[in-house]
């Protein structure tokens, strides 16, 4: 499906009426068969399990068998011998049958949970390859519920439900021949049972496929909501927006509830046809078979035998829709699943590796625009960084800075001309190459839930602790040393329990501590005060002057850290030059930057 779609759009498209059920169903199949590779590892245990499970199942068939010897032989001769040889035997078929269930169920829980991790990890690592153009398109919900609900419900299914398909119609079957063998008038009265049950079950699932879907992707949005309400309490509370945000979250829980009992009285109507099938069989079995037993045409055993049989089909029966519910949610889980499988990374691999690059960056002719817009947010982008040079991007909001500076480390991809690294085009790296030449410290930084040394050594486990305190000391983020416990103090989801300084400040940190050869700063400062900008600006310097630097400006004091500014215009740079030559000879410059321009100075000059 297309990367920036959402996927509860897709679902809703594919319900419309007109569309193809059939189609809907065999791509649900064929996305819960091509799971099966996952199966490969535990193939030698698997076949031991439906081995013991049918042989489990032979040993409950043939206990009511036993029982007709029984009492057409040793009751009927009074033979007390035979009574007890028998009872032993019927005995040891019941144990037998108890281990090999304990034998199925433990091998089963083993292959079934393995299988579950090893699809969770494949989804998460896949997920870290998509490139941000598939992370922007779809909800975080629908991808949370995608990797722990429906996993969940493919595991359920795996773990049981494919296994008592098997076995019951192994058991129906065999059942429905024992029956004609014993009796065939009544053995014909069973079989026919079958034939509204096959046509109910297919009514059933045709329309519980559809059902299951729509409950999976609202549970998603649903998941979203959540999500999103959790991330952004400051802002719901800060603007006194909790009814409204709870009212959101309850209209779609509601819309969860209506549809789950739309599915519950599909299914309780199906499940419930499906109880009384066996028991009303039953029942005229009883009836014909006692009349048959009086008429000398079928012995009491062999009726006693006839009921057990029978009654051994009340459980394959009555199981058949809740078996048949579980595939078709495991059948729309598999096909919401591979729908993220399938997704092709727009940014693959290169093979080359860059162990001693010099920092040489250059954009060359280098146009951009968003997969789903043919609009140029770049076009004809030329720009050249010497190695150890600092380069101020400069551009109104809108300008496209930002997607400027992400095309260095590949977070987009250029779709016109090339961004080079020392002469070599960046796509023809490896993307670990790639990502630890550059470093990027982002004007809304991401802050993990967890501690700040595990914060600040993301991107370098290997850092040292002289090392993590120098790059906070460029980034002034002292402030770490006051908090609990120091670089040890978990710092909770988004970083949300400190201030938006402090955030880029550990944010900037981060990146210094790489120590790369490219460092790209988008807008990293913005959040901080003026003369905390201003000792911050002051360290990085220094930092700097060892490595090539993009930065994203906004204020003039941030660009007096540059060598030369590009200013970024329509989608392309028109000037590159000096802060003091663009103010000379650029009208558009002066005014980007003369609001403020003042003030910076005299704060650089202050505290330089």
């Amino acid at each position: 499906m297309p990367s920036d779609t959402s996927a509860a759009t897709v679902a809703n498209q594919s319900n419309q009426p007109g569309t193809n059920n059939s189609k809907k169903h065999l791509r649900s199949l064929d996305s819960l068969w091509r799971l099966r590779s996952y199966l490969r590892p535990y193939v030698g245990r698997l076949v031991v399990m439906f081995a013991a499970a049918l042989v489990g199942v032979g040993a409950s068939l043939a206990i009511p068998l036993v029982t007709k010897q029984i009492i057409d032989g040793p009751i009927a001769d009074r033979d007390s011998r035979g009574l007890v040889l028998l009872g032993l035997l019927a005995v040891a078929l019941g144990l037998v049958e108890a281990f090999l269930i304990f034998l199925r169920r433990w091998i089963q829980s083993v292959a079934v949970l393995g299988l579950e991790t090893e699809i969770r990890d494949d989804i998460y690592a896949h997920l870290q390859r998509l490139p941000m153009s598939f992370h922007g398109g779809w909800q975080s919900g629908q991808l949370l519920s995608r990797i722990t609900t429906d996993l969940s419900i493919i595991r359920r299914f795996l773990g049981f439900g494919v296994i008592f398909l098997v076995t019951n119609v192994v058991q129906l079957t065999v059942v429905t021949v024992l029956l004609l063998q014993m009796y065939w008038p009544l053995g014909l009265l069973v079989a026919a049972t079958a034939a509204p049950v096959i046509v109910m079950s297919a009514r059933f699932q045709k329309r519980y496929i559809r059902i299951s879907r729509a409950v999976q992707d609202q549970q998603g949005d649903l998941a979203t909501i959540v999500e999103e309400g959790a991330v952004g309490i400051r802002v719901i509370k800060a603007f006194g927006r909790r009814h409204h945000m709870y009212d959101t979250f309850d209209e779609q829980a509601r819309q969860v509830y209506d549809t789950s009992m739309d599915k519950v009285r599909l299914s309780s109507r199906f499940w419930t046809f499906l109880g009384f099938v066996p028991n009303l069989t039953l029942t005229l079995v009883l009836l014909f078979g006692a009349l048959a037993v009086g008429k000398g045409a079928l012995t009491l055993g062999a009726l006693v035998a006839f009921s057990t049989l029978v009654l051994q089909l009340v459980w394959p029966i009555a199981s058949l829709g809740q078996i048949l519910a579980m595939a078709q949610e495991a059948m729309t889980a598999s096909d919401r699943v591979m729908e993220v499988l399938d997704t092709e990374p727009a940014i693959v691999d290169g093979s080359d590796e860059a162990p001693r690059a010099a920092g040489h960056l250059r954009f060359e002719g280098v146009g951009f625009h968003f997969p789903d817009d043919d609009t140029p947010v770049l076009h004809d982008v030329w720009l050249d960084v010497q190695p150890g040079e600092t380069v101020a991007v400069v551009g109104a909001t809108g300008s496209g800075k930002t997607t400027l500076t992400a095309l260095v480390p590949r977070l987009h991809d250029v779709t016109a001309g090339r961004v080079t690294i020392d002469g070599r085009d960046v796509r023809d790296l490896t993307l670990p190459a790639l990502r630890s030449i550059v470093a990027t410290a982002f004007e809304e930084p991401t802050l993990f839930s967890m501690s700040v040394r595990e914060n600040l050594t993301l991107g370098r486990t290997d850092a040292t602790e002289e090392e993590v305190h120098q790059a906070l000391e460029v980034a002034q983020a002292k402030f770490v040393h006051d908090l609990p416990w120091g670089l040890d103090t978990r710092i909770g989801e988004q970083g949300l329990s400190l201030s938006g300084g402090q955030r880029q400040r550990l944010a900037l940190a981060r990146a210094v501590l790489t120590r790369p050869k490219i460092l790209v700063l988008d807008d990293t400062l913005s959040a901080l005060d003026v003369e905390t900008e201003a000792l911050v600006e002051k360290a990085l310097r220094y930092v700097l002057a060892e490595a090539t630097g993009i930065v994203v400006a906004h204020r003039a004091s941030t660009v007096l850290l540059a060598d030369k500014v590009a200013l970024l215009q329509g989608g392309t740079v028109t000037h590159v030059g000096t802060h003091q030559e663009l103010l000379a000879e650029v009208p558009a410059y002066r005014e980007l930057l003369g609001q403020d321009a003042d003030t910076d100075l005299e704060a650089k000059e202050v505290y330089s």
